[in-house]
């Protein structure tokens, strides 16, 4: 299991920057006025709002991809893969509160990581079947 540390380190280090942006929600309400179950009204609020919502949406293709790539092809490279997507949510979560227009290069960098391991890790996992001869 100590092979999958640093996997699992990002993953925590992952639900971290989630929860971080739960907190930037919050704090967007408190400044607004805006109280839940309300959703628009301020727009600072709507895009913490967008980016906690974007980021759930991207977690599941994330998460599993990390883990598989990390289980087929290697932890260490699943771990960097992994900060990566890391960095490239923080400077889209900031980006897109200061300006929606500043999302791109973070939306990027994100993308990179998240194709990266979803793609190496389907490939992966073809590539063995068919050399097993599973996939005929």
């Amino acid at each position: 299991m100590q092979q999958y540390s640093l996997v699992a380190i990002v993953t925590l280090l992952s639900l971290l920057v989630y929860m971080w942006m739960v907190t930037r929600v919050g704090g967007a309400r408190r400044k607004s006025g805006i109280q839940a179950p309300a959703m628009t009204g301020d727009p600072h609020l709507e895009r913490n709002i967008r980016v906690h919502y974007n980021t759930l949406e991207a977690l599941p293709v994330y998460l599993t991809s990390l883990w598989l790539f990390a289980l087929y092809w290697d932890p260490k490279m699943a771990a960097g893969a992994g900060l990566v997507w890391i960095v490239g949510r923080i400077l889209y979560a900031t980006g897109y509160v200061a300006d929606p227009g500043k999302r791109e290069l973070g939306f990027m960098i994100q993308l990179i990581g998240t194709a990266f391991l979803l793609f190496g890790s389907l490939g992966k996992i073809v590539y063995d079947l068919v050399m097993a001869g599973g996939i005929v």
